[in-house]
């Protein structure tokens, strides 16, 4: 056990809640908790950490003033803890007016000098809150007094911030000679992985998922990159049900398409285009490259934004393909810049323009579906990889919240389709997603990875990285 934690200890009379603000400090059920007074006899300890800073927290018996041996034993354990610990949560039940036994023993608290909060349970509501100001005859000063409903988890993060700025900073400690070793070792195991993970990856086929609301030209643009209509397109609304697989060679890629049913609204869906939409979905999970099509000549709807969203659910490297270019007297310039506005999470994407009945730019949409899945696919050596994040915490320092110290040690490219790195660091909680986002558009400008999302986690040095792990973290 570690002797150095500065030590909370939880006192008051029974049946206020103590155990179960224990157990939400501690994350788990530990202390037992019963609406039977004086069910808490022992002194319980447990290290636990509120965000990234350590203490051992105490939980003790409720006191209550009766000349039963059990309560005097209980009190005096409780009195003897209070005088060891650093900081002092005293806790009062909030449906009831102050007590005079909780202001005696209050004032004896408060003359040990420790840090000292006065911890108000079973404030459930702001009704309930405006009763607060009854319990400032304890002399307590505003900053040390919190309303708290344990049990609907209401005003905890307050008394937890003012926990966490009494305890002392956690020293993570410099990496030892065996662990940088370790990390060397890592390194180089990672970059002579390079070529067998790249070998793990089927870079000659490419799946292709084509996918927008009714009736916006996916069976033309199908039809228009094959060269051939082997896709039935009409003006009716829904004519493509059941999807359509086509392959073709292109550059010694063999592409693959699933050509979906056109999405309606919810409210629409009926049958067999209800099964269609289940169906677009499973197509989603095997795809690896999406073109999500938009109707130039016509007005985006939030339909299309919720349809593009499938895409960026799914992870996929994504294509934004502006049909019925030839329709449309708008700028590209304008019609880009309301794209962009509109669907904002596939920044990363590139617009293409085409025209679908004459043919225009259907090439270039081509030779971008190889250069989208080059990027999906990609790896980036470990070495190379840990050199640009080192220029980029040169440009913009880490950030230090509440003067914490972050560091990164070193990170590593665990997965790719789409790109996943991980981060080893000191404090991986606290790194502010904004940072990552930062670090992600700064791998952006020094690697080609147009078109596909890049998945950013923090690790701790102990902490395994892999898929399993990242799902698990992101579900």
């Amino acid at each position: 056990m570690n002797t150095e934690l500065k030590k909370i200890a939880l006192i008051g009379q029974p049946n206020v809640g103590k155990s179960s603000l224990f157990n939400r400090i501690a994350k788990q059920r530990i202390a037992i908790v019963s609406d039977l007074a004086g069910t808490t006899r022992d002194i319980r300890k447990h290290e636990i950490e509120i965000f990234d800073r350590s203490a051992m927290m105490l939980d003790t018996g409720g006191i209550d003033e009766t000349n039963d041996a059990i309560f005097s034993n209980v009190k005096r354990k409780a009195i003897e803890t209070a005088k060891e610990a650093d900081i002092i949560l005293f806790m009062v039940d909030g449906k009831k007016i102050p007590d005079d036994k909780d202001k005696e023993l209050f004032y004896e608290l408060q003359a040990l000098g420790k840090e000292l909060a006065l911890v108000v349970n079973k404030i459930d509501n702001d009704k309930e809150n405006e009763r607060l100001w009854e319990f400032f005859e304890f002399g307590i000063s505003d900053e040390n007094l919190f309303g708290i409903s344990v049990s609907h988890n209401r005003g905890t993060k307050s008394l937890f911030e003012w926990i966490y700025n009494h305890l002392p900073e956690t020293i993570e400690p410099e990496l030892t000679e065996e662990e940088q070793n370790k990390l060397e070792e890592a390194l180089k195991s990672e970059d002579s992985l390079e070529k067998a993970k790249r070998e793990e990856v089927d870079e000659k086929n490419i799946k292709v998922a084509i996918i927008g609301r009714v009736n916006v030209g996916k069976s033309s643009t199908l039809n228009a990159i094959i060269g051939e209509e082997r896709s039935v397109v009409s003006e009716i609304a829904g004519t493509t049900i059941d999807p359509v697989d086509e392959s073709f060679e292109y550059k010694d890629k063999n592409i693959t398409f699933v050509d979906t049913a056109g999405l309606r609204r919810r409210g629409k869906i009926e049958g067999i285009e209800k099964f269609a939409l289940m169906r677009t979905k499973d197509m989603l999970e095997k795809a690896n490259v999406a073109l999500v099509v938009l109707d130039a000549s016509d007005v985006f709807s939030d339909l299309d934004e919720k349809i593009a969203g499938l895409v960026d659910q799914y992870g996929l490297g994504t294509i934004i393909v502006l049909n019925k270019w030839d329709e449309n007297m708008d700028t590209f310039q304008k019609l880009e810049s309301e794209v962009r506005r509109r669907f904002r999470f596939l920044e990363y994407a590139p617009i293409i323009a085409i025209s679908a009945k004459t043919g225009r730019s259907v090439e270039r949409l081509k030779d971008k579906i190889i250069e989208v899945h080059e990027n999906y696919t990609r790896r980036i050596p470990t070495s190379a990889l840990n050199r640009v994040i080192e220029q980029a915490v040169i440009r913009h320092a880490l950030p230090s919240p509440a003067g914490n110290y972050l560091r990164i040690y070193y990170a590593t490219q665990f997965s790719a389709q789409p790109p996943k790195v991980a981060l080893v660091m000191n404090k991986p909680r606290m790194l502010h997603f904004s940072y990552k986002r930062y670090l992600i558009n700064f791998l952006r400008d020094n690697f080609n990875f147009e078109g596909t999302p890049i998945h950013l986690i923090a690790r701790g040095k102990n902490d395994k990285i892999g898929d399993e792990e990242y799902l698990e973290e992101n579900n």
